[in-house]
């Protein structure tokens, strides 16, 4: 596939996944709004803990098979359902084996509070979330992005809404807990539906244990980076658990909560821009990755750094929605949100350092997860020793993560551009043009005063993001930004050109 082609493709996968974005965003503000106003900052900053230590288990458990599994099965001879379900059958037995020590050490989950009632049955989920991973990672080596959009941007988002919402009449305390574990049960369900339907029973299968251990050991880079990239957008509230009560940790997970949803906007462009890479890379074709890089981290900067100047200018009215007591959390939302931005281009990159310099990616995340710890430990620290309050203190490791990313993506763009012999970086001076006309029009909206706040965000956020974008398209887009807002697929264009085509 040419170019052109490839660029095709990507915005075609764009604009299904930012169709599926919207979806999520529509699901995910009930959560907060549920989660802040019935349950509070400490059962939420409780719960908050608890799944980061689950969700780590569960990308371990997957061994890199989230992108690792698309060029297994593009190396094989083997039939293809055969791999795929190889791949279920190792992340199986690693997640049972992550839930037998999280269930045999239940204060892993919950380190500053007690273990009681229906607590030590989380560390059950894991199995689930690493097979929906996995399930939908082989549907994307054939393209099929429709999966993926309505298991991660329909069915579990708006489960663990209405169950959060269904089971604060039973269980404030356990309720949480609950509403997550029917989510992910749902989505495994919808990632599984489809897996069966593309790839069938594995009829003849047999696992190979010895290739599975080979993979495992060939996907190690791979699992270390998905760890490292997932680690680094969640030690900072594992850092708050150590440090503050779960409260705080509350407040600081609902501004988090609310800066990823920006960041879904990078991942959805994962199940696609993965496969088209290895193929460009099959072909040694590496200015048509760096063409590729460029584009799709420019899209994601830009739809970020519009989301980011909407959550941040009118931060305390976008808190003061989830609950009044987690307006605390407006400076680090505005951290996080810009993070997100600064992290566009690492993020991309990553996404072709994987196959072309695998350990190197993998060594520059270490380090960079390494100086994010340690500087989130050190501002914290150093604003006790002076006095600051707690709620700046808090904002710390979003200030060390915002320049761990940025850090990250100047070293990672630099180190892939090299290796293909062509420029990656995405930066476009129009994007500074467009940044300062939304804040001059953001800040009018925030002289109102404090009784027409609604009006700040009913009229005040499309007004941002319609400034931003009008200069980007003006001064910004050329003809290959603009095809990925050529058309808007319908339902059922969901799947890409060519589903199937990568088959054997």
């Amino acid at each position: 596939m040419s170019t052109a082609g490839d660029l095709a493709t990507l915005a075609k996968g764009g604009r299904t996944n930012v169709a599926g974005f919207i979806l999520r965003l529509a699901a995910r503000i009930p959560f907060l709004f549920i989660a802040g106003r019935l349950y509070g900052p400490d059962l939420v900053g409780r719960f908050a803990i608890a799944v980061v230590v689950v969700e780590l288990a569960a990308l371990v458990a997957t061994l890199g098979l989230k992108r690792g599994l698309a060029q297994a099965l593009a190396n094989t001879k083997r039939p293809h359902a055969h791999v795929a379900w190889d791949g279920l059958a190792l992340a199986g037995v690693v997640s049972l084996a992550a839930s037998a020590v999280l269930w045999a050490f239940p204060q892993i989950l919950y380190p500053n509070t007690p273990v009681t009632g229906l607590d030590r049955y989380l560390s059950l989920i894991v199995v689930a979330i690493a097979w929906s991973d996995v399930s939908l990672a082989a549907l994307a080596y054939r393209l099929n992005v429709k999966a993926a959009v309505t298991a991660r941007a329909v069915v579990e988002p708006w489960t663990i809404s209405i169950a959060a919402w269904a089971f604060s009449f039973f269980t404030l305390r356990d309720g949480l807990v609950l509403s997550y574990v029917a989510s992910m049960t749902a989505a495994l369900i919808a990632s599984i539906v489809p897996f069966l339907r593309s790839y069938g029973l594995p009829t003849g299968w047999s696992p190979h244990l010895r290739e599975l251990f080979a993979l495992a050991r060939a996907n190690a880079p791979l699992a270390g980076a998905d760890a490292i990239e997932w680690g680094t957008r969640n030690v900072d509230r594992f850092i708050l658990g150590l440090l503050f009560a779960p409260g705080v940790v509350g407040i600081y997970y609902m501004a988090q909560q609310v800066a990823s949803i920006p960041q879904k906007l990078k991942t959805s462009f994962d199940p696609i821009l993965g496969p088209v890479i290895t193929r460009s890379l099959a072909e040694n074709n590496l200015a048509a990755i760096a063409t590729q890089v460029r584009q799709v981290a420019f899209w994601i900067i830009a739809a970020q750094g519009g989301l980011a100047l909407m959550g941040s200018i009118p931060g305390e009215a976008v808190m003061g929605t989830v609950g009044p007591q987690f307006v605390a959390g407006t400076a680090a939302l505005a951290f996080l949100l810009f993070a997100e931005v600064l992290a566009s281009t690492g993020a991309v990159c990553e996404s072709a350092l994987v196959y072309v310099a695998r350990h190197r990616n993998l060594m520059i995340s270490a380090a960079m997860i390494a100086f994010q710890v340690a500087l989130s430990f050190a501002l914290v620290f150093a604003m006790r020793v002076l006095g600051w309050p707690e709620a700046w203190q808090a904002a710390g490791p979003a200030v060390a993560l915002m320049a761990s990313l940025a850090l990250t993506s100047m070293i990672k763009a630099r180190v892939l551009g090299r290796l293909l012999g062509a420029p990656v970086s995405p930066w476009r001076w129009p994007l500074v043009w467009a940044a300062g006309s939304a804040m001059a029009v953001g800040w009018l909206f925030t002289l109102l005063p404090h009784r027409l706040e609604w009006a700040e965000l009913l009229f005040g956020e499309p007004a941002i993001l319609v400034t931003f974008l009008f200069v980007l398209w003006r001064y910004a887009f050329g003809p290959a930004d603009r095809a990925l807002f050529s058309k808007m697929p319908r339902a059922e264009e969901a799947t890409l050109p060519h589903e199937g085509s990568a088959t054997r």
